[in-house]
């Protein structure tokens, strides 16, 4: 019943983003400079949450636009209504809606729908990771430096030490090709999917990655935080592998010379 309205309430969405696509539509500004949020993302978000309310009017909902909806917090849906949206309201097809399902705070159902490639990505915890109804596998690319990785960058760029940019010059400068698509769900579950090799960034939110970080494990794939933990999508931090080149990138990430 749970994947089924899981399901449901992805299509409401993604069928939202289908009608706003590349139409007149408003757009509004968020922190940082190219932060934006559309009329997409607001219709997208408001069906997706009257599909759960309807089916399960208790449940706890957060998401990227409203926040915390309260409810019963054993039951909570992670909500990114469009992922993706600076592509989105150029006209670029690469952006979705990304719902996980958590149940006693541990993620269990994970669905990212691209309605412009009708790809439909889904993972149950213990049941493996499909792609329109059949089953995905990670890569079997061993070595890091013959990857083909993807990565995102922060709106607002957080002066750290060993940043995105850091991490990102020391791959380029080995040749390593870096893809940046966008949109962080898409990403994940490319790297599920086999098409990239891992993963990399340092400021998600759990919209971002609560049901895409399912889908990679699923797929056979390993995610963790950049000192090796178990992840967390409400801590900022991700690698996504094919868990064959993991350490090897922790060690890139992390500078730590083998």
């Amino acid at each position: 019943m749970l994947a089924t309205v899981l399901e449901e309430a992805v299509r409401a969405g993604a069928a939202e983003l289908t009608r706003y696509f590349q139409q007149s539509f408003s757009i509004q500004h968020k922190e940082g400079r190219n932060n934006l949020v559309t009329d997409a993302d607001h219709a997208s978000e408001k069906a997706i949450i009257e599909v759960i309310r309807r089916h399960y009017p208790d449940h706890f909902i957060l998401t990227e636009e409203s926040g915390e909806l309260a409810g019963d917090p054993e039951y909570k849906w992670i909500i990114d209504p469009l992922d993706g949206t600076i592509n989105f309201a150029h006209g670029l097809p690469l952006n979705c809606v990304s719902v996980g399902v958590e149940y006693k705070k541990e993620i269990i159902l994970g669905m990212v729908y691209n309605p412009h490639m009708n790809e439909l990505f889904f993972a149950e915890k213990g049941k493996g990771a499909t792609l329109n109804g059949k089953p995905i596998k990670v890569s079997m690319e061993t070595e890091a430096m013959k990857s083909c990785l993807v990565t995102g960058f922060p709106y607002v760029y957080i002066h750290m030490e060993n940043g995105p940019l850091q991490v990102f010059d020391r791959l380029i400068k080995e040749g390593v090709p870096v893809r940046r698509l966008g949109a962080a769900a898409i990403d994940l579950c490319w790297v599920a999917a086999g098409r990239f090799d891992g993963f990399y960034e340092h400021k998600l939110e759990a919209w971002d990655s609560a049901a895409g970080f399912l889908i990679v494990e699923e797929a056979g794939g390993k995610v963790t935080d950049f000192n090796g933990d178990n992840y967390s999508p409400y801590q900022h931090r991700i690698l996504a592998t094919n868990g064959l080149i993991h350490e090897e990138m922790l060690n890139i990430i992390n500078d730590n010379n083998p």
